[in-house]
Parts: structure tokens; sequence; C-alpha cells
């Protein structure tokens, strides 16, 4: 029998226990580690769940990797293009990971209305783009239909939608110029079937997405010539490894550009948030455990006389010290216990009734977005549980400093 344990039960369940006077220090004690985890919970949750949602929408504008002609265009303009007859495409089999590979391209133009206009970048995709994630970001209408060789279909933005006054079903005219400035512009008419929003108001405010065939038309390039290809993968931890193989798979006259690469400044920016959610673990960690090395000691002190009868009885220090790290075990559990059961329902509400809305201009987001993984929340139960319980091994040592003659007769 443990009778570590069970003179530890025995204490926690007694009246007097509750009633004592280390009472209010315990409750303080398990507030302390039911806050901390509850601010962990939600540091971890909305800082992962931030960098995926950026990540996400800028890898939907892009593709995990670009694979463009090797020119000195820096521009988001398709200037030269590219055969889309490659042993690379339509699958690419030669590096593993990677899910699809499809043929855009792009051409600097101005929606043009009666009272007003805009430039955008208009993007021109076939029959083999990927539309998963703009299905996500539809708010309204629904995805262009590009069976048609000159479909007039295209998706805005609600962003841009706003600024020129434009719902589903309206028409407009976009103006292209050309590179002789003395020779008349192009123009392409455009039907609006569907409204986007990706909450990454830098992006929308550029892109229209439309048939491919208009830019090939405009630019006089071949109907199997595109500007760049986007490549997919099924795993972005792997992004550069996975770059560094595409582009080796990849001929001499083609260069590959990740969208780490790319867009290097917002990914600086949300990889800074692992640096915030570490600082705040050990943050919460250590007042936590300083917290429970209070209660510990109150206790301590409080069972002093106990103390010294368990000591004439026999009992070793290290049995008397289990003793109290049990009785610690279990008032970590109890605040870990409420931490979890309020922690997770701030998570679940946010997630499902958007109940913190964030500024899309500063954060590229419209809501604070959650992460939830019972595989972090366990990671972060039991590292909270493991520490917490290092850092009273040193307060417990105090209990081989009492002797038990002057504990017994300590009021």
């Amino acid at each position: 029998m443990n009778y570590e344990y069970f003179i530890a039960k025995r204490l926690i369940g007694s009246k007097a226990y509750k009633s004592s006077i280390s009472a209010p220090i315990i409750k303080i004690g398990i507030a302390a580690i039911a806050i901390g985890i509850v601010v962990m919970m939600i540091a971890i949750a909305t800082g992962i769940g931030l960098q995926q949602k950026i990540r996400d929408k800028v890898v939907a504008f892009n593709g995990h990797a670009t694979i463009t002609n090797y020119d000195s265009n820096n521009s988001q303009e398709s200037v030269f293009p590219i055969s889309i007859n490659q042993e690379f495409y339509p699958e690419f089999n030669d590096v593993e990971g990677v899910t699809h590979i499809q043929g855009v391209a792009t051409k600097f133009g101005v929606i043009r209305t009666e009272t007003d206009f805009e430039g955008v970048v208009y993007k021109g995709v076939g029959n083999d783009y990927n539309w998963q994630y703009f299905q996500e970001f539809l708010i309204e209408g629904k995805l262009p239909n590009l069976e048609k060789k000159w479909s007039e279909d295209v998706l805005i933005s609600q962003y841009l939608a706003n600024r020129l006054n434009f719902k589903v079903g309206d028409q407009f005219q976009m103006v292209f110029a050309k590179n002789d400035p003395e020779k008349l512009p192009n123009y392409v008419k455009c039907n609006i079937v569907g409204i986007y929003n990706s909450g990454f108001q830098d992006l929308d405010k550029q892109f229209l997405i439309g048939n491919l065939r208009h830019i090939q038309r405009l630019n006089q390039w071949e109907s199997d010539q595109i500007g760049n290809f986007e490549v997919f993968i099924n795993d972005f931890s792997k992004i550069e490894e996975k770059g560094v193989e595409i582009f080796q798979n990849t001929p001499s006259t083609l260069n590959t550009t990740t969208v780490t690469t790319k867009f290097a400044s917002i990914f600086e920016w949300i990889n800074i948030f692992d640096k915030n959610i570490y600082g705040i673990i050990g943050i919460m960690i250590l007042v936590a455990g300083i917290n429970m090395i209070t209660a510990l000691l109150v206790l301590i002190l409080e069972r002093t006389q106990m103390i010294g009868i368990l000591k004439a009885l026999g009992s070793n220090n290290w049995s008397i010290r289990k003793l109290f790290l049990y009785n610690a075990s279990y008032l970590i559990l109890l605040g870990l216990f409420w931490g979890n059961l309020i922690g997770l329902g701030l998570l679940f509400a946010q997630k499902y009734l958007k109940l913190f809305p964030l500024d899309p201009s500063v954060y590229y987001v419209t809501e604070a977005p959650v992460y939830i993984s019972f595989g972090y929340i366990l990671a972060l139960n039991l590292g909270t549980l493991v520490l917490c319980m290092a850092m009273l091994l040193v307060p417990s040592y105090l209990i081989t400093k009492i002797a038990p003659v002057k504990a017994i007769r300590f009021t």
C-alpha cells in the first residue's frame, strides 16, 4: 500500500483542509495554474492559427513555389512566355510531395467604368487551375466557368467591388496598354460571376481572376504558352527543401522561387509569433510555479506537527516529501482541469462564433483564427505538470530541516 498517497488523499478530502488558513493561498495557486493554461492555450492556438491562415492566403495567390523564366522582370506582370510542354507538366512526378501544378499568366490593366477607374492585375488561369483556396474565399456568386474558349467570367475581390460599386452580374471593360504607345490600347470585356474576400487586403486590391486565353491573345502568345507555373506541395515545413528539388528538376532556362522568398517580409513577420509564444509559455509556467511553491511552503508550515509525528514514527524525509508532492500534484491537476475547460471553451467559441475581429490591414485576417490540436494541448498539460513538479522539489527540501522534537512541540 502506498501510504504517502493514502495520507495525501485523506488530507485533501478533509474538511479541515478546505477551511484551513492555507485555503485562500491554495485557491490562488490553483487559479494561477488555470489562468496560465488558458493564456498559453490562447497564445499557441491564435499564434499558429494566424501563421497558417496568412500562409494559406499568400499560397492561394502564388502557390508554394513559382517556376518562371530567368529574366530581370521583378514585376507582377508576365513578360516572357514559357511553353507549357514540359516534362514536369501536368504531373510533377520527379519531386515527391508535389500535389498540383498549374499554368497561369498575369497582366497589368485598368478597370474602366463611366465614373471611375482602378489599376489591377488580371490573372489568367486555365482549366488546370486549382480553385480550392478561392472556393473558401468566395462570399457571393460562383467561380468562373472557363470551359468556353473566350469565357468573359471573372472573379473580383470584395475590396475592388466596393470601390467600384460592382455586384455579381455586372459587366465592365478592362483596358490594356500596348508596347507601342502610339497604338490604341486593347480592351477585354469582363462579366463578374463571383466576389471573393481573402482578408489579405494587400493582395485583394491587386488581383482579378479570369481567362488565360485573353492574356495569350493580348500578348500575341501561342495557345501553349503561359507566364509561369505555380506548384503546390503537401508539407509546408519542407518548402525550402522542395524548392531546391523543384529547381533541380526543371530546365536550366527556368528559375524557381518559393513563396517564403517572394514574400520574405510577411513570413519573417509571422515567424516572430513563435518567439512570442515561447515567451508567453515561459512566463506563465514561471508564474504558476512560483504560486505553487508558495502554496506548498504554506502547506508544509501548516503541517509541521504532522511532519514531526511522521518522522517520530519512522518515516524518512523522502517519504514525507512525496506526501506533500502528491498533495501539490492534486492542486496542479485541479488547476489544469479548470484551465482546459475555460481555455477550450473560449477557443471553440472563437472558432465557430468569431467573437474577436481583427483589422485586416494590420493582421491580414478579419478575425482571430484559432488552431486546435489535442496534440499540443496534451503536450502543454504534461509540460506544465512536469515543470511545476520539478520546481516543487526544491522547496519540499524544507521538510528535511524540520526536527521531530521541535515539530511536535510546534504551535
